[in-house]
């Protein structure tokens, strides 16, 4: 089975990240109208695409993900599961880990894609906590193979979390 589960509440806030285009975006029974930027969609395409590369032969769920970091760079990542399945990797965890193992700590989105049609894909607790490592504020895209999302930003995701500066006091 996979690490990720359903995601049934969300939110319908938004930001904009460079150049604007209007775009309906279809979230379970509510249309919303957003502004949509065309690094946000390249974005969500590149996790899309980066799902084709997983492997999954146990569970047949595939996951992608597409990490932008505050430089401008994207770093992929998809699920990679194991004949001990505790063993497995999520597709975000890798691109987190990519991005780390370049020097990369700040983190502006990442897009997260599954073939789910019904339901957004959403992270497991592990990847929630792996993500919050690196900041609350940063925003999260949930995608459906039909290109429609929902923003979330890691706080939302993990409300009243621990954190690096919790090891401070």
């Amino acid at each position: 089975m996979s690490t990720h589960t359903h995601f049934h509440t969300f939110s319908c806030a938004w930001s904009a990240l460079e150049q604007e285009q209007s775009h309906w975006i279809l979230s379970l029974d509510v249309i919303i109208m957003a502004k949509i930027t065309s690094s946000l969609q390249d974005l969500i395409l590149t996790s899309q695409e980066a799902k084709q590369f997983a492997y999954s032969p146990y569970s047949k769920f595939r996951v992608g993900a597409a990490l932008l970091t505050h430089d401008g760079r994207v770093f992929t990542g998809c699920n990679v599961e194991n004949a001990c399945l505790a063993l497995g990797v999520c597709a975000e965890r890798v691109a987190i880990s990519k991005a780390v193992s370049e020097g990369h700590r700040e983190f502006k989105a990442i897009a997260i894609a599954s073939d789910m049609e019904d339901n957004f894909i959403s992270p497991c607790g592990g990847c929630r906590q792996f993500m919050r490592e690196f900041g609350l504020q940063w925003e999260v895209y949930l995608s459906k193979p039909n290109g429609s999302f929902i923003k979330m930003t890691v706080e939302q995701l993990l409300p009243a979390s621990f954190g690096p500066e919790d090891l401070q006091k």
